[in-house]
Order: C-alpha cells, then structure tokens, then sequence
C-alpha cells in the first residue's frame, strides 16, 4: 500500500469517524489511527527503523506512536531487547487483525482511484524486464491507444507482493505468490551470451571450458533468478568456480558489460533477443538450461470489474508473447 497516501486517507477517516454526533456512526473504542499505521509498519518489518524509512518519519516518531497505543491499549506489543524487537503475543493477536484492516482500507481507496482513473494503467516489474521487454514494446501500444497513460514502476526488491501499488505486475517467479491472480507468459532458457569479439578470442567446446574466462555475474535479491553455480550444476559441474569473475547489481548493465567484451554472461532468452537479432551478442555454446520458473502476469485478486484501460493492456500484452521458444534466435 501506499503508506503517504494511507496516511492522508486515515486521517479523513478519523474527521468522519468522529462525526458521530451528526449521526453517522459511533465506533468505539477507536485507538489513535496514526498509531495503527506506524505499529502495522513496525511489526511488520520487527524493526523501529526499517518503519521509519518506509513512513518517511524519524525512528522516535514510530517509536512514541507505538508507546501511544500500547499505554492506549494497557498492553505491550513488542518485545524489546538492547538489538531487535519481537511482537508480543498480544501484538502478534493485534497484529493480525490491524495488518488485515488496513489491507481492506487501502484496496477500496485503491477500488475508487482506478474507477476515477480508467485511462491510466499502472505495471510494475523489475529494472531488467522493463528495460529489455517491456520498454522496447511501449511505443507501439501507446501509439495506437492515445488516450491511455502508461506508468511503470521498475523495483528488483519485492518484499511483499500484496503492497504493489499497481494494477499488473511483470515478475520472474518459481512459485507465483498466493492471493494474487497469476497468468504464466512464458517460460524460460538461460544460456551464456559473449560478444563477438570476446567469442573469437577463445575456444570453447564444453561447460567447462568457461570455467577459464571471465563469468560476469548477477548481484540479484530476487532468489528466483538462476546464477552460475546453478546453471553450472546443472550441466554436471558442482561446487566449481571460475579463475575470473565480475559482479553487478544490474541485469541490463551486465548485458552492456557483455556485449563491450567484458566477459561472458548468462542470458535469459525473452530479455535478449534484441542483442541476439543485432549481433551485440552471441551464444558461444549450445547449451541451455530450461528453468522451472515463468516470467508471469500478476494481479490482485478482482473483486469490482476490471477499468476497460487496464483489460487493453492485458490483452495487448498477450499479444507480444512468443509462440513458443523456438522463436527465439539460435546460437552462433
């Protein structure tokens, strides 16, 4: 959820809440509603400070709310410690049931900012797909939807895919999340890519053989994604590693690395046609592992009908998949 705009939105809630003296209801008792969004961040994260990063407030801020609800409730709801906290067992009861409620706040302001905005369509995925699949597609659904805005968000770390603020996530999952309404797109081959040049510099036959260059590799925090040691073991080479080796945070820049002649890289085939199509890169060894992950379409749960702007777009990107991966091109 947004937690700037969850904030604004509670407190128009706590202004008609109290109205109960003009007979609009009388919910008692009530708790301070600041308080339950800095003690959902808190418990959520078990940390003071990770809340305060996320609500953009000082630690003390989150801290003097949470004592504001605990002395409100008459109970603790952490347990703390001179290094970490814990939830209570009555804060882990609470929690519970606050995490839930503000859920269901955030989903209907969400509900009525689509239906106020049919003409935007908000997708999230990570800075690699949007970079090398989606962006490359964009222009041509804009030109021929005019009237529809197109806002992605590009994040590689997803620590909770119920929090996405958007209408369709682009993910790369082994085990699509649950509670979310999953649409697989198309699986995936990852197999090494090298430039040209690189590639006429040495003599591969085997697996094995690139254990003796340069392998650059893939910071990611998404577990999902295949590395080497994996690719390798599954050509048969356990516990190996390479003589040389770069590493990077940044799939798309791990592409350029590889296509200027820094090393040689692992690919997933839906990211680099293009480099393949255009000779930037090339695949040395005809050698490909078929991962047991989708990249997939994901999207909350639809309880209200789905805005027309975000069923074009649904429907338009099925339309870009491959037909299968034979559509992919081929090594060199």
């Amino acid at each position: 959820m947004n937690l700037k705009r969850l904030h604004v939105f509670l407190s128009r809630v706590t202004v008609i809440l109290l109205g109960h003296k003009l007979g609009v209801m009388n919910i008692k008792p009530l708790p301070p509603l600041n308080s339950l969004v800095a003690f959902e961040a808190a418990a959520r994260h078990l940390s003071f400070t990770q809340a305060a990063h996320e609500l953009s407030v000082t630690q003390g801020a989150v801290s003097r709310q949470v004592r504001l609800l605990e002395n409100y409730l008459g109970k603790a709801l952490f347990e703390r410690s001179t290094r970490a906290v814990e939830l209570s067992p009555t804060g882990s009861q609470y929690y519970q049931t606050v995490a839930q409620a503000l859920a269901d706040i955030s989903q209907a302001t969400r509900d009525i900012w689509r239906w106020q905005g049919e003409g935007r369509v908000t997708v999230a995925t990570t800075h690699a797909m949007a970079a090398l699949w989606l962006l490359p597609r964009v222009n041509e659904f804009q030109q021929r939807y005019e009237d529809i805005d197109l806002r992605i968000l590009a994040t590689d770390q997803v620590q909770d895919w119920q929090q996405l603020d958007c209408d369709i996530a682009l993910f790369y999952c082994r085990q699509p999340p649950a509670n979310l309404q999953v649409t697989p797109l198309f699986p995936e081959q990852v197999f090494p890519v090298c430039s040209p040049l690189f590639l006429s510099q040495c003599d591969w036959q085997t697996a094995e053989d690139l254990l003796r260059t340069k392998l650059l590799h893939l910071e990611s925090v998404n577990s999902d994604w295949v590395d080497w040691a994996e690719w390798l073991a599954h050509m048969g080479l356990d516990n190996v590693q390479a003589r040389h080796h770069t590493s990077m945070n940044n799939y798309p820049m791990l592409l350029q690395a590889a296509a200027s002649g820094q090393g040689i890289a692992l690919a997933w085939s839906a990211l680099v046609d293009d480099y393949l199509q255009n000779g930037a890169l090339v695949r040395p060894l005809d050698l490909v592992m078929d991962t047991p992950a989708h990249f997939c379409m994901l999207e909350p749960p639809q309880r209200y009908e789905v805005p027309e702007s975000v069923q074009i777009f649904r429907d338009w990107l099925q339309q870009q998949l491959p037909a299968s991966p034979s559509e992919h091109p081929t090594y060199a």
